[in-house]
């Protein structure tokens, strides 16, 4: 088999869903008009990426409010927020350039998702031609949902949790009968929670390795089989062309994070700068067996946050030097995060969205053709 590639997700959203978004906010266009627009974004998102010559392909995140948010609100402002939340939770990051993304605080029980990410699966189904991957959110970010000093009245924090891994598990579950043939579960708070940013009090609680274990609680509900195709992303942000944790030594994450029982791992890396350090150190703590199923490793060859496009020999290039140390049928390629998690995102060092857009699939193409390249270079033989 060729060495795979898959995107993480997201895509920037055209400058006109963008609107339509505020608009819908304001009270001016009805969800069924925003609806419209999320329809013509997503079938662009798969057209497009479909173009590329990609394997899988995504519908981009074009309906969903956040990566974080989609289970909760139906915009990032909050219209349509969810039943026993309230919009004034904790900061989930405050990132480089100081902006800051905010989650809603649980204020009653029990905790149910508004929205299942096979509600979008299945509309992006209809419109598809090659198989489809769905994001999903890790139960580690809903965990902030609860406030962190105290207890929400009648409603325990350890019943929250239980809650919270049967709705991940659903959510999962859901995404895969709706024809997803892969689910990757976003985890960018594991690298921001090795942070202790004393501006943003839950990276100061050490819950890194109390993530861990919350999200095993929901992977070990799965068989061996269903496992190869799901999947962990980890990445030090990516929104407004801005970072929240590409300070934090993957030294610090890469050994626990490896000991979730995940089938794949998509790893942001191409904007590393000491690439081959981080290669070395995947290959010493992934797993070949993680309770019956090999872990494959996805390293990012191409930077969202960056307008320059990689040619496929840089990414060609990335990957030989990863097969020194991943062994080549553990090693797949990826982006490094999802070109926009959020739905509002301008994308300032691009230009603008539709820009930025633009770029993404000139990103992807680069992504798609450097692989095969790097198949061919290691022998690994082409699917028939």
């Amino acid at each position: 088999m060729p060495i795979p590639t898959e995107p993480v997700g997201s895509l920037p959203r055209p400058a006109r869903l963008q609107a339509a978004y505020a608009d819908y906010d304001a009270g001016k266009i009805t969800k069924e008009q925003l609806t419209r627009e999320q329809d013509a974004a997503c079938l662009d998102s798969i057209k497009r990426m479909e173009a590329t010559g990609a394997p899988i392909v995504s519908d981009g995140e074009q309906r969903v409010s956040s990566f974080a948010t989609y289970p909760l609100t139906d915009t990032l402002a909050g219209t349509g927020l969810a039943d026993h939340l309230a919009g004034d939770g904790q900061y989930f990051a405050i990132f480089a350039d100081g902006h800051h993304r905010q989650l809603p605080r649980l204020t009653g029980g029990p905790f149910r998702y508004k929205t299942y990410a096979a509600e979008f699966t299945e509309k992006a189904m209809r419109m598809a031609t090659k198989p489809l991957k769905q994001a999903v959110i890790a139960p580690s970010m809903l965990a902030l949902l609860y406030p962190l000093e105290g207890e929400v009245q009648g409603y325990s924090r350890e019943q929250f949790l239980s809650d919270l891994c049967d709705e991940c598990e659903k959510d999962i579950r859901e995404a895969f009968k709706a024809g997803a043939a892969r689910v990757s579960i976003d985890f960018t708070e594991g690298r921001l929670a090795c942070r202790n940013d004393p501006r943003n009090p839950w990276t100061e609680r050490q819950m890194f390795a109390g993530f861990i274990d919350l999200n095993n609680r929901v992977i070990n509900r799965f068989s061996a089989e269903e496992r190869k195709n799901l999947g962990i992303h980890t990445c030090p942000g990516g929104d407004c062309d801005s970072t929240h944790s590409a300070d934090v030594d993957y030294a610090d994450l890469l050994p626990s994070m490896f000991k979730m029982n995940a089938g794949y791992f998509l790893l942001q890396l191409s904007s590393e700068k000491d690439k081959e350090r981080v290669y070395k150190l995947i290959g010493q703590y992934s797993r070949p067996d993680a309770n019956g199923v090999p872990q494959v490793c996805f390293i990012g060859v191409t930077n969202p946050q960056n307008p320059r496009v990689e040619t496929p020999q840089e990414v060609c290039d990335d990957l030989l030097l990863a097969s020194k140390y991943i062994p080549k049928e553990r090693l797949g390629s990826t982006d490094d995060c999802g070109f926009s998690p959020f739905s509002i995102d301008a994308k300032p060092k691009h230009g603008s969205p539709d820009v930025a857009r633009d770029i993404a699939f000139q990103k992807i193409r680069s992504r798609v053709e450097g692989t095969k390249m790097a198949s061919d270079k290691l022998g690994v033989a082409r699917a028939a």
